[in-house]
């Protein structure tokens, strides 16, 4: 009688269980209802855009919401449809007030019919969306942001990519690289190439007041050879730190001359690393810039899947600097990517067996929210906001990390989703003020569409709305 009663006890348990109420579903929940609050839009999508016909869905009739499905309360224009096919990631110019924004196209290095490269870096105007090519013959132009001394660094997401300033980007027009190999340029007033910055897979990169750089090589583990660790984490220090004030120069620049460290993240108080060493206390050591990704490697610099977009956390108040980037993972085989967050305490200096970094893990992905590609960080709440590298990719917007013990984001809601199933969103990037966002609609299946001196184009959208 007594095992009877018990039996069901534990039954009745079990059943009040299963109908509890899911606390995880719940706190979904909420962040839906409090949206306008937490994210500064009336509610987020549900579920992402429907598959489109791949081929021929852009085309000339289309309107701007005929591309993005948008959360309630944003409003979607053009600013072009010309911008070069492959347009990637957007820096403003100038940082403030800004006119124009520069653009990477991440097409192949390749002639067009009539003899000219392909465009590797054009800039919009933020007025009338006129396109203009500044730079021709990159390889995946991808990672590119405004200096502090007003220049423009641009660089390569290719297995030996290499990194450019632009002086007045502009100024510069129809510049060539008419070497790759050997960086030679129609106008090296204008335009240099700088073999100091380390040669690798460029995306993801943040520029310091110093000139310092940090930035990620997007590099899948075991891809060259059988146990490479994958992409590193970079530190560029300059020779000459910038001191402030213009330069009327490329040669004044920080970037001309300095050392590249590569960061590894022990397991123990002393340098003990490899795999499993993901997060934790690191420490930076000095790599060849021309031979980075190696050197890392065989260094013992702890590697990710593909490290993509980094970017500053301009709203971290602590010590040191906080950046944080994507790892895209690969959904097919249920790696859904993450989003890392790092401090450095240190963030001028590179001083051997000194652990001053400490990497946390902000976000994991899911089966919803996966292949993290893009991120930005808004300018004023500190909001991670995550893009997809998917066809009908999304973009998510994630709460940052609140005062409970955790390390990670309070939450995520879904804002847009890409409509294309032949395109994703990318180079999403907000105006300083944090009301505005601008993100490009990538290489879709066009029908009808004019190409632009000789070359497939792209959609650059405006999405208006934001209340926070």
């Amino acid at each position: 009688m007594k095992k009877t009663m018990i039996a069901f006890a534990l039954l009745a348990s079990t059943a009040a269980f299963a109908n509890a109420e899911d606390f995880g579903a719940s706190v979904q929940e909420m962040l839906t209802d409090k949206a306008k609050e937490l994210f500064g839009i009336e509610a987020p999508i549900g579920e992402s855009a429907s598959k489109s016909v791949e081929e021929g869905y852009r085309t000339k009739d289309q309107k701007p919401e005929g591309q993005v499905a948008l959360a309630a309360g944003l409003k979607a224009e053009f600013v072009t449809r010309e911008v070069g096919n492959h347009a990637d990631m957007i820096a403003f110019y100038p940082a403030q007030n800004p006119t124009h924004m520069i653009v990477c196209i991440e097409g192949d290095r390749e002639e067009l019919e009539g003899g000219k490269l392909n465009p590797g870096v054009q800039r919009v105007s933020m007025t009338d969306g006129k396109v203009e090519t500044i730079f021709r013959g990159t390889s995946a132009c991808d990672g590119i942001r405004t200096t502090p001394w007003n220049t423009v660094l641009f660089t390569e997401e290719d297995d030996a990519g290499f990194a450019y300033e632009v002086l007045d980007p502009l100024k510069a027009t129809e510049i060539i690289l008419t070497d790759r190999d050997k960086g030679e340029i129609s106008d090296t007033a204008q335009i240099v190439r700088h073999d100091a910055l380390p040669k690798m897979a460029w995306e993801g990169l943040t520029i310091l007041p110093s000139g310092v750089v940090i930035a990620g090589d997007e590099w899948r583990p075991g891809t060259a050879y059988p146990n490479t660790d994958g992409g590193a984490i970079f530190k560029f220090i300059p020779a000459t730190p910038y001191a402030g004030g213009a330069i009327a120069s490329l040669d004044a620049s920080p970037f001309k001359e300095g050392k590249t460290f590569a960061m590894q993240i022990s397991c123990q108080p002393k340098a003990q690393f490899g795999q499993g060493c993901e997060v934790g206390n690191a420490e930076w050591f000095e790599v060849k810039a021309s031979n980075a990704r190696v050197a890392a490697d065989v260094g013992g610099a702890t590697g990710y899947y593909r490290p993509e977009d980094l970017h500053q956390d301009l709203s971290y108040k602590g010590e040191g600097v906080r950046f944080c980037w994507t790892n895209t993972g690969n959904k097919a085989i249920n790696n859904f990517g993450e989003v890392m967050c790092a401090v450095d305490s240190a963030p001028d200096a590179a001083e051997k067996g000194k652990q001053s970094v400490v990497v946390t893990r902000f976000l994991s992905g899911d089966s919803d929210l996966n292949q993290p590609d893009n991120l930005e960080i808004h300018p004023v709440t500190g909001q991670v906001y995550v893009i997809e590298d998917n066809p009908n990719g999304d973009i998510w917007s994630c709460l940052p990390d609140g005062s409970d013990r955790d390390a990670t984001t309070d939450g995520c809601v879904k804002i847009l989703s890409v409509k294309d199933t032949s395109a994703e969103p990318t180079g999403f990037i907000f105006a300083p003020d944090g009301k505005t966002a601008y993100v490009n609609i990538q290489h879709s299946n066009d029908k009808g569409m004019d190409k632009v001196d000789g070359y497939d184009t792209d959609d650059l959208l405006k999405i208006t709305g934001f209340t926070n």
